[in-house]
């Protein structure tokens, strides 16, 4: 069982880097490709969808992992495959009604209605048409999940990405613009949903097998395991939509207020400043079977130790990336989009929002302690309270400031929601903060930023620039003695996960313990 978590965790941990870089490789190309305006409409009918693929999964794919998990632990296939057809049913459903929803009333509202841009009715309506093959994916995903193979999940994963990047491209290079960026998401989740469909009917026999021939299941038992079904999925999809309407809602209330070559400015500078998240949710996808673990076994020394260092490692890196990006986000901009240089203009909102980001990613690290010892709840309610808030303080500060409004209010809500978290995660660990430690780095920090701030911002030297602040923060941490001996064993330790870095890893190690520990 613990072989199958870690080696399950690691190949989920290793697909979601792998794919929120394709991630963002779509976002890039597709902005670059499109230009602000048309990336505009990609921006938010992106944001609408994303928010309809969740609500026509119902949460029921992580329902339908823990049921065919409890199933298959006391040997009762004929139930595990039930669980799967019934959900499958459920979602089905809702993904062909949503859909339909979508084409005909709900698409024509947002854009003539709330919007006032009927340019924008076109590629919602296409969100209709993905729905359907996006709830069929998830429903054969949590099957996947259920019996730990999670290679089948990233196999999908892989087609739906590659087709839907390589299709997009060639749509829009053909002069579709956004209608064929869409087409091309449409392509990649059919696809997808058309292997999920074939792995699950010759390869997945081998872990549920086929019904047995005495197995009675009446309409009323399936009646019964749907509410047991839908019962479970309820929290799930409330977080769920809560989070990503924090993604979101920025987008969806600027739709309101702002053009559409404003939305794509925004849009462009929204993955950038998200990028040092990957850092704190790798911590926390580390840290939530660890605290958990602890936490089981009432190791509470352990679990001190754990909370500490997850805060520690994560903003050692993530502050000074976010500053970082905060000082360069004009030549970062330029480089990046380097055939489209309008969208500078998005310089001041990803420098905003890498800011918020830093809070984010605190709010990540801590909501998987609190998760990993048994308060679920906790993050959910402050998910839902922090998108109220997002949306509340968008319509407010949007039709005065722009986009730098949308990312001021991003950044206050990632705050709002940062400080009760972490708050419950002392309190119920009985952690003392890291308050020295992250004194130090903000220290540390704050002599980069001041020696990055008269490094001029062009695009010739954003390079040497990242280089010399990097240098800059390195010493003063050596300087003030941030480094203890456990954090350099621990350091080592990650280093040693990063094969050919390894080496360059230790040697820098070395020379911190020899300064450092020198007297």
């Amino acid at each position: 069982m613990a072989n199958k978590l870690v080696r399950g965790s690691l190949i989920i941990f290793i697909g979601n880097i792998i794919f929120r870089i394709g991630g963002y490789l779509y976002r890039f190309l597709m902005a670059t490709l499109l230009g602000p305006t048309a990336n505009g409409i990609l921006g938010t009918t992106l944001s609408y969808q994303g928010i309809f693929q969740t609500l026509a999964s119902g949460g029921l794919p992580p329902a339908i992992a823990k049921y065919i998990a409890e199933y298959e632990a006391v040997g009762n296939h004929d139930m595990a495959r039930q669980t799967i057809y019934t959900a499958l049913k459920i979602m089905v459903f809702l993904g062909l009604f949503l859909g339909v929803l979508m084409i005909f009333v709900i698409a024509p509202y947002i854009a003539i209605e709330y919007m006032g841009k009927p340019e924008v009715m076109v590629p919602l309506q296409i969100i209709g048409l993905i729905t359907p093959f996006s709830v069929v994916l998830g429903a054969f995903r949590g099957a996947f999940q259920g019996v730990y193979k999670m290679e089948y999940i990233i196999y999908t994963r892989a087609i739906e990405q590659v087709f839907m990047i390589l299709c997009a491209t060639a749509f829009v290079l053909m002069g579709l613009s956004v209608v064929g960026a869409l087409w091309g998401t449409v392509i990649g989740y059919s696809l997808a949903a058309f292997s999920a469909v074939l792995i699950f009917k010759f390869l997945m026999p081998k872990y549920i097998p086929e019904p047995s021939e005495d197995f009675e299941f009446s309409h009323l038992d399936e009646l019964k395991l749907a509410v047991t079904l839908v019962r479970f999925s309820i929290p799930v999809i409330i977080t769920a939509i809560a989070e990503m309407l924090i993604y979101n809602i920025c987008t969806i209330v600027m739709g309101k207020f702002l053009t559409l070559t404003d939305i794509g400015f925004f849009t462009a500078a929204d993955p950038i400043a998200r990028l040092p998240l990957m850092i704190s949710i790798s911590v926390a996808t580390t840290i939530l079977p660890a605290s958990s673990e602890a936490f089981k076994v009432k190791d509470i020394p352990t679990l001190q130790k754990y909370v500490s260092q997850a805060y520690k490692i994560s903003l050692l890196f993530v502050v000074p990336m976010c500053i970082g990006l905060a000082l360069f986000s004009a030549p970062t901009l330029r480089l990046l989009y380097f055939k489209n240089p309008a969208y500078v203009a998005g310089a001041t909102a990803l420098a905003i929002l890498s800011i918020g980001m830093t809070f984010y990613s605190i709010f990540a690290i801590s909501t998987s302690i609190v998760q990993g010892i048994g308060n679920p709840k906790i993050p959910m309610y402050i998910l839902i309270l922090g998108s109220i808030t997002t949306a509340s303080l968008c319509w407010y500060l949007v039709p005065f400031l722009g986009i730098a409004g949308g990312a001021t209010a991003t950044t206050i809500a990632c705050f709002l929601m940062m400080v009760p978290c972490v708050y419950f995660v002392f309190k119920l660990t009985k952690t003392k903060a890291p308050k020295v430690p992250v004194l130090k780095i903000l220290a540390a920090t704050a002599i980069m930023g001041v020696f990055g701030y008269f490094i001029p911002k062009t695009t010739l030297w954003l390079f040497p620039g990242i280089i010399l602040c990097m240098i800059v923060y390195f010493f003063a941490l050596i300087l003030l003695k941030f480094f203890t001996k456990e954090d350099i064993e621990t350091l080592r330790d990650y280093g040693s996960k990063l094969g050919p870095l390894a080496k360059i890893v230790n040697k820098l190690m070395d020379f911190v313990e020899k300064m450092e520990f020198r007297n």
